[in-house]
């Protein structure tokens, strides 16, 4: 029979297991976020980010707080981004701990734990969702 513990962990890692709830989990590395700012940086219509959301916050991953009308969501513990990143990192060669800026968002990030990049006019730029690499590509001009 499995421990507790190891029950409890298949819980996390299934909550986690689907890339647009870690890219929720990325946003709110450093943020507390509302769902309509979150539809800003995700490619998701409000729908989806609310289901990832409730099954983010089941697992105790993430918690919300009511502010006026808003809803504003964070981590319930800064771990997840240590082990975010660490996860990352183990996949990852190389890498840098230089800090960018990604240019539709301004979120700052490290090439290490930028969600996405892409290379245009010469430059590599790093994006923190693929919403804000999906709006960089219909208007570069406008984040450069």
């Amino acid at each position: 029979m499995y421990s507790p513990l190891f029950n409890r962990e298949s819980r996390l890692f299934q909550a986690l297991a689907h890339p647009k709830r870690l890219e929720v989990i990325h946003l709110l590395r450093q943020q507390e976020l509302c769902v309509n700012e979150m539809l800003k940086m995700l490619d998701l219509p409000q729908a989806n980010i609310s289901q990832h959301l409730t099954l983010l916050r089941r697992a105790g991953i993430v918690k919300s707080r009511r502010d006026g009308k808003n809803i504003l969501y964070c981590l319930t513990r800064p771990q997840y981004i240590r082990a975010s990143d660490l996860l990352k990192q183990t996949l990852m060669t190389g890498g840098s701990s230089r800090q960018v800026v990604d240019p539709v968002c301004g979120m700052k990030l490290s090439p290490q734990i930028a969600s996405f990049t892409l290379k245009a006019s010469g430059k590599t730029h790093y994006f923190c969702a693929s919403g804000c690499l999906k709006k960089f590509k219909k208007e570069p001009r406008r984040f450069s």
